[in-house]
């Protein structure tokens, strides 16, 4: 893929503009998410951290009211911040919602899916070098989570990820090598349509 060269690249925030980054926790959104944000000179919005500021501890949240009501929350928790301009780090699992959790969901996943700035990260498009990956940067986190439990979530994600419209994107690099290739494709994309 030939890429604008963006090198330094600093620019003023785009009319609603908002870059979302889709895929598994331990593929990189929040890492390249905060680089791509700074480079644009825009916000960077973890939509996790908007969930936390709302509702409190995801786990939390999850024993008291159960993954359904958490993922109908979530979606609400992303319209109330969906008209905003930036980069948006989605929750690991939020474009693999059933269609039925939330009145207007399958419309904003198509959206999301079908959007010219939205972009899949994941450490690689091979299956197990994916999957393996996956488990070894989640139980790194000092949040306690389980090798098993990961993998599972893995295993049954990927193949949405990968049948999703967006850019794929392998995270097995150096960060600042894949905000300048994500930045290349955003601004091709965006002079093609005159956003």
């Amino acid at each position: 893929m030939a890429l604008v060269p963006v090198e330094g690249l600093k620019c003023e925030p785009c009319d609603s503009m908002l870059i979302h980054l889709v895929g598994p926790g331990g593929a990189g959104k929040s890492t390249i998410g905060v680089r791509l944000a700074d480079r644009l000179n825009v916000p960077f919005i973890d939509l996790d951290a908007c969930f936390l500021a709302q509702e409190g501890d995801i786990s939390d949240y999850l024993r008291r009211c159960g993954y359904d009501a958490y993922a109908n929350r979530n979606v609400e928790v992303y319209l109330s911040i969906a008209a905003a301009e930036g980069v948006i780090a989605l929750s690991s699992g939020f474009v693999t919602y059933a269609k039925e959790v939330h009145p207007g969901y399958t419309k904003i996943r198509s959206a999301i899916a079908e959007s010219m700035t939205a972009f899949v990260l994941l450490p690689s498009f091979d299956f197990e070098r994916c999957v393996a990956e996956i488990v070894r940067r989640q139980v790194q986190r000092p949040l306690g989570l389980l090798a098993s439990h990961e993998e599972a979530k893995i295993r049954q994600r990927f193949s949405i990820y990968m049948a999703l419209p967006a850019l794929k994107v392998e995270t097995m690099r150096p960060p600042d090598e894949i905000v300048t290739e994500i930045l290349g494709v955003f601004i091709a994309r965006t002079t093609e349509t005159g956003d």
